[in-house]
């Protein structure tokens, strides 16, 4: 073989050995874990209802296990992957960011608020709900603010920022309650409808969802004052810009699409499984003010006050 000839297959080789691999070594983090192993394991609750919960039939589902299989499929995509495997992780309150940040789970698919002092352990996706911190109760308490638990019992979640709120407004504002735990949302319901607390403090939605699928909904009432707004967000880990790039074009192009006033639909104004219970919950001026402009802002701030424009809207429809 001519030299010339020598130099050119070399060349080519040279060329095609490098640019087999290049595909490969872009992929950084969770991309390239997803590609190697086939799968994604997602993060989902038992009891989180209407966003991440068990039904009837030993299946998890629930909106944000339907905006998570969404993102799901825009990975598959972005890798020119046939397949993905989904694997299903049940995760609660206290154990969810450490699985996150260990590599157990890739996306946590349940009811988890985006605030500051999380950024600085995961990274979270556009906000996909909007939340205010209030008291339920029996109405036969009597309790209709924080003012009214002075002296008496109350719960909250395990790793919930609910919980350290609590403690916080209980010590400022010196009302000598006795905070007990409850080591999911089920739990915390149980120990407030038994009387072993007089209320229980929680988001907003998920207390809606416990009254609506309570033996005796007409028995409690959910206060009218907010203890605070709180974006909810999908998590996924730190310092993976990559895989955030993807997870966010997912979400900000779904919220764009006819699909996603569907899905909101479907879990929050719709008759749920396994009960049929409609928790009749109209999508917040809040949610979507942050819809019409995605943001993975965790500054309550951000989500607390709603701009005229939007608010005008909303009245319109």
């Amino acid at each position: 073989m001519a030299l010339s000839k020598v130099w050119a297959v070399l060349a080519c080789g040279t060329i095609l050995g490098m640019a087999a691999p290049a595909g490969a070594e872009e992929l950084t983090g969770t991309l390239a874990k997803i590609k190697r192993t086939g799968t994604i394991t997602l993060g989902v609750r038992d009891g989180s209802i209407p966003f991440s919960y068990l039904d009837d039939k030993q299946q998890y589902q629930g909106y944000s296990v339907d905006l998570c299989m969404k993102i799901v499929v825009a990975v598959q995509k972005h890798l020119g992957m046939t397949d993905v495997k989904v694997m299903m992780n049940p995760v609660t309150s206290a154990n969810r960011i450490p699985l996150m940040a260990n590599g157990t789970i890739d996306l946590e698919c349940g009811s988890t608020t985006n605030n500051a002092e999380r950024q600085k352990q995961v990274a979270f996706a556009p906000t996909m709900f909007v939340i205010a911190n209030r008291l339920l109760s029996k109405k036969t308490s009597n309790i209709r603010s924080l003012a009214d638990m002075k002296g008496k019992t109350l719960v909250a979640t395990a790793g919930t920022t609910t919980l350290k709120q609590m403690t916080i407004l209980n010590n400022e504002q010196q009302l000598g309650m006795t905070i007990v735990v409850g080591k999911d949302h089920p739990e915390s319901f149980l120990m407030m409808e038994t009387g072993r607390a007089a209320a229980e403090a929680n988001d907003d939605i998920l207390l809606a969802s416990q009254v609506a699928t309570s033996r005796s909904p007409a028995d409690y009432v959910i206060s009218s004052e907010a203890l605070s707004v709180e974006p909810y967000g999908i998590m996924l880990r730190r310092d993976d810009a990559a895989f955030k790039q993807v997870v966010d074009a997912a979400l900000t192009r779904l919220y764009k699409t006819d699909d996603y006033p569907k899905i909101y639909a479907k879990w929050f104004t719709s008759p749920i499984p396994p009960k049929n219970i409609n928790l009749k919950f109209p999508m917040p001026p809040q949610l979507e003010a942050v819809i019409a402009k995605p943001t993975d802002s965790p500054d309550p701030a951000a989500y607390a006050a709603v701009p005229a424009a939007q608010k005008a809207a909303t009245k319109k429809k």
